[in-house]
């Protein structure tokens, strides 16, 4: 990572606010480098366009700290955020170009899907979406579908089976948005570094609030509906979580049978790891 780190630094060594934005785990560049571990401008252009993808979430989102940070909105403002998040996702694909012409194809068709991921987030909240499809099909191109081509494109360029890679890498990603879906619901303010159940604050009818509904009578239909969009109450949290643990559960199925379909044909044991943890995650 010391290397993909000191790439993307010499990439940006004219931009200073490059060394501001919070950075995470790197576990799209991790998976590159144990799948190939000489595709570094690959590991750096993925980072890159991931960090752009964050700069613009956190301006929709309204998100005033990232990773327990200040957000760049925060600090600056909106503008210099979103003009931030471009100029990564332009030199991101600048640099990769003079390294893979395929894997710049493949990344800039990544960029279009996260672009329209993140329009079909915002055209969802709307209103309460109970078309598991729709959401599904969200998170895919919100998260799921850079971490596909990371590991695809990674294992290509060594030579390997991508597919089965490509495949790893779509799953991990649905797998982590439902484990996020969920921790949301059962976890706490203090864990999550922010209120409980606030995707459905935000409008956000995930995977264990779209099966709970499913289940629900219709006074309870009714009820749950003037929840939506709304800061809850203790009393009413406690209305939710007494009707949700079988959608939870349910949900938590379906991470697992997603996370064992897409090891299948792995066989490093960093990344049925990094499965295996996520499946586990607590926060």
């Amino acid at each position: 990572m010391k290397k993909v780190y000191e790439f993307m630094q010499q990439q940006f060594k004219d931009i200073s606010l490059f060394n501001q934005i919070p950075r995470g785990k790197g576990i799209r560049a991790k998976l590159i480098l144990t799948i190939n571990p000489k595709a570094i401008p690959l590991a750096a252009a993925v980072e890159t366009i991931h960090l752009a993808s964050l700069l613009h979430d956190d301006v929709i989102d309204e998100s005033k700290l990232r990773r327990g940070k200040k957000s760049i909105n925060a600090i600056y403002g909106d503008k210099i955020a979103i003009m931030l998040g471009d100029i990564l996702f332009s030199k991101g694909l600048e640099f990769l170009i003079e390294y893979d012409k395929e894997s710049s194809k493949a990344l800039a068709n990544v960029i279009y899907t996260l672009s329209i991921g993140e329009m079909e987030d915002v055209a969802l909240s709307e209103n309460m979406n109970l078309d598991k499809s729709k959401y599904m099909d969200m998170i895919y191109k919100k998260t799921a579908c850079l971490i596909e081509m990371s590991c695809r494109e990674s294992a290509r360029l060594a030579g390997m089976k991508s597919e089965i890679y490509a495949k790893y890498g779509k799953n991990l990603g649905i797998v982590f948005q439902i484990i996020d879906d969920i921790l949301d619901i059962v976890s706490d303010e203090e864990t999550l570094g922010k209120p409980v159940m606030n995707d459905l604050y935000e409008g956000k009818m995930t995977l264990p609030f779209i099966y709970m509904y499913e289940e629900l009578n219709n006074n309870e239909k009714d009820y749950f509906k003037t929840l939506f969009k709304k800061r809850l109450t203790k009393e009413e949290e406690e209305w939710i979580r007494n009707r949700i643990q079988p959608a939870i559960k349910k949900s938590y199925q379906e991470a697992i049978n997603l996370a064992n379909e897409g090891l299948e044909g792995i066989t490093d044991s960093y990344l049925k790891e990094i499965m295996l943890k996520l499946i586990d995650r607590k926060f």
